[in-house]
């Protein structure tokens, strides 16, 4: 199949990833629908706030051992890792069906299954990533990895919908069957993926992973290897920053936005959740097409500091179909920040250190909870237009501050990251 590396379908060409796209599809689906389905079975059985939290949290816990799935990845392979955790998935989903179709199921018992699965889900966007830098070509990771994050953006729509119609046409049990069946058809995709690179020997890894070597000397080694490498730690800084300084604004924010500000009821609130994730999905598909020419480090740089501004315009605005506007433009930068911002990750990094960088960015997510912490007692004392004011410009300055920091390695439009090659395994 020949294709242009302009083409919205040229990463099909690659037959791993015609298998690996839609198993992430289906995967995708079904985390959101199990979210919503166990989340408000947790409320509706509890009647307790606090599990449903707990229910929450438990999503991301797994973040914090990403570096070790990293670590697993590099010494066992990514293919046979990913078989394995969709593999789980599917046992997991099986047995809930059992419980409930026993009456056996509790809200303690679908938080231990959570913890289980929450173990692993934030890893597996890491083990998709790591598996597209292994079988797709220099020229179209980019764009790969655009195709890939639709994958997520879709399901936080389409996924979610379906999850809550299931439910509330049929109940728990069918609802969680259709869960069940989309991990199995994900594993069975999965079976597809390429077990070989398609790197040649001149990008094969400089230094491959000693097997006699400890776990824990493999991550003290990649902690190592990501601060002695400049490209690696200003994404990382990047990545870090808009977790902390935008993301709590469309994370943890908008119910109050749309109860205070908007003075908007449930139905509102899930329009300007759907205008954020609109945006996310353009932005996926602007970037799969692969047409951005001023290389993926800049694009990275200049999307946050556009993401910053709107977060800014925001903050003044009390009209609700101009929020839903600037919120559909956030969600639009926000892919064309982020997925730029995996490519340069994978692009600098050698082989054998690329799951374990990815592992180690999924720590950035902490950011997260940090910035939503923060801004509760700041929202309280100076109210929300001033907390997101000062968030905006605090992250729009720190933009600037890192596209001078490492501007020869990140900004300048000569530096390889910039370049349609493997930078890390060159």
């Amino acid at each position: 199949m020949s294709l242009s590396r302009h083409s919205l379908f040229a990463p099909f060409s690659v037959r791993s990833f015609r298998f690996q796209w839609p198993a992430d599809l289906f995967a995708s689906w079904a985390f959101e629908m199990e979210v919503l389905i166990l989340g408000w079975y947790v409320l509706v059985e509890s009647e307790s706030v606090l599990l449903l939290v707990i229910f929450g949290a438990l999503q991301y816990v797994g973040s914090l051992v990403s570096p070790l799935f990293g670590v697993a990845g590099d010494r066992v392979g990514y293919r046979k890792l990913f078989m394995m955790t969709r593999c789980l998935y599917a046992l997991l989903a099986l047995s809930l069906v059992v419980l409930a179709a026993c009456d056996a199921l509790t809200p303690m018992i679908v938080l231990v299954m959570a913890g289980i699965s929450g173990m692993i889900k934030p890893s597996d966007i890491m083990m998709r990533l790591a598996l597209i830098s292994q079988t797709l070509p220099p020229s179209q990771m980019i764009g790969a990895l655009g195709l890939s994050r639709v994958t997520t953006d879709s399901a936080r729509i389409a996924g979610a919908l379906a999850g809550v119609g299931v439910f509330a046409a049929f109940g728990l049990i069918p609802a969680y069957i259709v869960v069940t069946i989309l991990y199995l058809v994900s594993y069975l995709l999965a079976m597809g993926v390429a077990t070989v690179t398609r790197l040649s020997p001149a990008h094969a890894p400089r230094e491959p992973v000693a097997m006699h070597v400890s776990p824990y000397q493999d991550l003290c080694d990649a902690f190592r290897y990501v601060w002695g490498k400049p490209e690696l730690l200003g994404a990382f800084a990047l990545a870090f920053l808009v977790n902390i300084m935008a993301y709590p604004l469309f994370l943890g924010l908008l119910p109050f936005v749309a109860k205070n500000i908007y003075l908007i009821g449930q139905a509102g609130l899930g329009l300007l959740g759907a205008s954020y994730a609109l945006g996310s999905l353009l932005g996926s598909l602007s970037v799969s097409m692969n047409r951005f020419s001023i290389g993926p480090a800049r694009l990275m740089i200049l999307a946050a500091m556009i993401w910053f501004l709107v977060d800014l315009l925001f903050a003044q605005l009390t009209h609700m179909y101009a929020g839903v506007i600037l919120l559909t433009v956030a969600g639009f930068c926000q892919s064309i920040c982020l997925t730029p911002l995996a490519g340069v990750m994978l692009k600098c990094s050698d082989p054998a250190y690329r799951g374990r960088v990815m592992g180690m960015r999924m720590l950035a997510i902490w950011g997260l909870p940090t910035g939503l912490m923060l801004s509760g007692p700041l929202i309280n004392t100076i109210g929300f237009s001033a907390t997101i004011t000062m968030y905006s410009l605090t992250g729009l300055c720190l933009s600037v501050l890192i596209a001078l920091r490492w501007r020869q390695q990140l900004w300048s439009a000569q530096a390889p990251v910039n370049q349609n090659t493997v930078v890390g395994g060159a």
